[in-house]
């Protein structure tokens, strides 16, 4: 049986002065295990835990409008700006899980190491990990989607098509390493119509290609492997062909090419961005 813990939780309350308590009684906590970083403590200031528990309230309010049984939520953990990319991290969300009415479900990184887990966590504790802004995108599916992937998630780990072995650059349709975004893709994958209910990760991946998903492709010079210090044990390169680390592209699963695809491919009903704590009339580039 797969490890599925619970991530402790930070109250998500009802106002920012209920989150700054909370950021004062607990003072220096452990860095959790998040996607491609190490485990550190550190101090989280009262601010940045009003700023965690304001974005937490604003997508909350936005869930509880629409109401949907899930949906995909997407942060900013690491600035991916110099690869074109906004988000860099995405999980799915609840409604009514046994952790909590809107519960983060997705897959971290174990602290830089080669692991991962699946996790449960609160809104306020989602927007908490050390993210390098605020910003946030919801993303949700034709409702009888969102039913069939409410009921898989409730379900964990039941069927989680969780490979352990990370990798931050895993290639698309690996089988022997993961990462967060290709658990999110095969995931949605399991919940296609046509997809068999106990479908396995190859059988997944191969499902969402047919239905239109494709790679987005990120230049990692070699110069950059070798003097830029990538190494590291949640980075194997070996995991891409020969051509692929001589040539510097690599295809990888990102949130972009997750929110493209399903947009694409029909399986979206509606998308809301927040920059900077506003919201976005028009939505901005992933």
């Amino acid at each position: 049986m797969k490890r599925f813990p619970r991530r402790p939780k930070v109250a998500a309350g009802r106002t920012l002065i209920a989150a700054m308590v909370v950021a004062v009684v607990v003072g220096v906590m452990p860095a959790q295990g998040r996607a491609g970083t190490r485990c550190e403590a550190e101090t989280i200031l009262p601010q940045k835990v009003a700023a965690a528990a304001q974005t937490a309230l604003t997508v909350a309010a936005a869930l509880d409008e629409r109401d949907a049984p899930a949906a995909l939520v997407a942060r900013v953990g690491t600035d991916l700006s110099a690869q074109g990319l906004v988000y860099s991290h995405v999980g799915f969300v609840v409604r009514d899980h046994p952790a909590g009415r809107w519960t983060a479900v997705h897959l971290l990184n174990e602290c830089g190491s080669e692991r991962s887990s699946l996790y449960t966590q609160g809104l306020v504790n989602f927007f908490s990990d050390h993210l390098v802004n605020q910003d946030a995108r919801i993303v949700w599916l034709e409702p009888e989607q969102a039913r069939r992937l409410a009921e898989r998630l409730r379900a964990l780990p039941r069927d989680s098509l969780h490979q352990p072995h990370y990798n931050l650059i895993a290639r698309p349709g690996s089988t022997e390493y993961q990462n967060s975004t290709a658990w999110v893709l095969e995931t949605l994958a399991a919940t296609l119509p046509q997809s068999a209910e106990n479908t396995d990760r190859h059988a997944a991946y191969r499902a969402a290609e047919r239905d239109g998903f494709r790679p987005d492709r990120i230049h990692i010079p070699y110069s950059k492997r070798v003097l830029g210090g990538l190494f590291s044990a949640n980075v194997a390169f070996t995991d891409h062909s020969i051509g692929t680390r001589l040539g510097g592209e690599y295809p990888m699963v990102t949130v972009r090419s997750i929110v493209q695809y399903l947009d694409r491919s029909g399986h979206v009903v509606e998308q809301r961005e927040w920059r900077n704590g506003r919201a976005m009339e028009q939505l901005g580039a992933l």
